[in-house]
């Protein structure tokens, strides 16, 4: 851990991770609506491919989305909540320092 780096308690651990897998889930579940729903609209061979093409965007977009080392979780819940697939009451339990952080990149991103 890095000298500047907050610290996260085994509490905070225990609500990171359901928070970080409940967004997970929600994030799955929609690809997973999306992708039948591509399966069941294919109806030339090249559709295949175009299904193929649209879960590899979406892996590459889950691997960039969710990483869990702690040093990034602030801006990763910030991401997930402002993209919608997290509810901040799910990071109830986290300490002050950790939520300045998370409103910080939510106030920087609403910049943007």
């Amino acid at each position: 851990m890095n000298y500047g780096e907050p610290r996260w308690s085994p509490s905070e651990k225990k609500v990171a991770r359901g928070a970080f897998d409940a967004a997970l889930e929600t994030v799955l579940d929609k690809t997973m609506a999306e992708l039948k729903r591509k399966a069941s609209a294919a109806t030339i061979h090249s559709d295949m491919w175009d299904i193929e093409d649209y879960l590899r965007q979406q892996r590459r977009k889950l691997d960039e989305m969710f990483d869990y080392r702690y040093s990034q979780l602030p801006f990763v819940f910030a991401r997930l909540i402002r993209e919608g697939y997290l509810d901040e009451n799910l990071l109830v339990g986290l300490s002050d320092d950790k939520w300045k952080e998370i409103r910080s990149f939510l106030t920087w991103a609403a910049k943007e």
